[in-house]
């Protein structure tokens, strides 16, 4: 796919990010946004998945572990055609399909249930040594939040997963430095990222989140490498695209008032615009 046609989609995902965020009067729209170009690139070039194998024995897997960042999946999941994108209106209202954490039981699409922090790359490492064990060729996918490894059960998973040389499985880190609590180094300072993963027997590659060739040059690699299982260190700007939103940890868990909600929209419409007149 073309990184136009990507960097479009990418701008629809944020869009669906603030719809929600906005709708729910809750959520956590900087993380999401941060990791909105790599949904993109994941969900429409990378990934053998789609709507109509959604419980395909061979498709790949994708594990949100910072399943706090759930409305970037959604949006994606509804461009992907996994269900309307009107959905979006109802996120985290009470008995609505989109939850404020990703639920497999609720949401077409969704792997795995996660929003307890750690626990979903540990499920992540199950289903590559699952796909090992069966002999089978899918590829599982997952995304951690900076300060997520903060939590030891994250480690403990790397360490199963380097010990089983599980070259099926590519975790990505988004590493935007910013926590619910500010700055990853003032909080609980997880540096150096790629040297911890090197340790646990990861190969490493460092990626700029909001660069597609980057991005695609570190799939790609991590696709190439046997062995052993990759981490991929996306290198990302906390609320990206809406520029009130950039490099402020206030906005990790808070929605978009009405006012607010009106700016983020037309700047990201006039992004959208910009893109299809190139």
């Amino acid at each position: 796919m073309e990184n136009l046609e990507l960097q479009r989609l990418a701008n629809e995902i944020r869009k669906g990010i603030i719809i929600g965020t906005h709708a729910a009067k809750s959520g956590h729209p900087g993380g999401s946004l941060s990791i909105a170009d790599v949904c993109a690139l994941l969900y429409f070039e990378e990934m053998n998945v789609a709507p109509e194998k959604a419980n395909d024995p061979d498709r790949d897997r994708f594990v949100l572990s910072k399943g706090h960042a759930a409305p970037a999946l959604y949006s994606a999941l509804a461009l992907k055609g996994y269900f309307s994108m009107d959905e979006l209106n109802n996120l985290r209202h009470l008995g609505a399909m989109l939850q404020g954490h990703p639920d497999m039981k609720l949401t077409p699409g969704v792997d795995m249930s996660t929003g307890s922090l750690g626990q979903g790359v540990s499920a992540a490492v199950g289903m590559a040594l699952a796909g090992k064990m069966d002999k089978k060729d899918y590829r599982v996918y997952s995304i951690l939040g900076d300060g997520e490894i903060q939590e030891g059960q994250v480690w403990e998973a790397a360490m199963y997963a380097g010990f089983k040389k599980l070259d099926n499985l590519c975790l990505m880190v988004d590493n935007n430095g910013l926590q619910i609590d500010g700055n990853i180094e003032d909080v609980c300072s997880p540096y150096p990222i790629d040297k911890k993963f090197e340790a646990f027997n990861f190969h490493v590659i460092n990626a700029d989140a909001h660069d597609f060739d980057s991005l695609r040059a570190a799939l790609k690699e991590a696709r190439e490498t046997k062995g052993m299982p990759t981490a991929i260190i996306l290198h990302s700007v906390k609320g990206k695209g809406v520029s009130f939103m950039e490099n402020n940890a206030g906005w990790h868990g808070v929605a978009p008032n009405d006012e607010e909600f009106a700016s983020a929209m037309e700047e990201l419409k006039r992004e959208g615009e910009a893109l299809c007149q190139k």
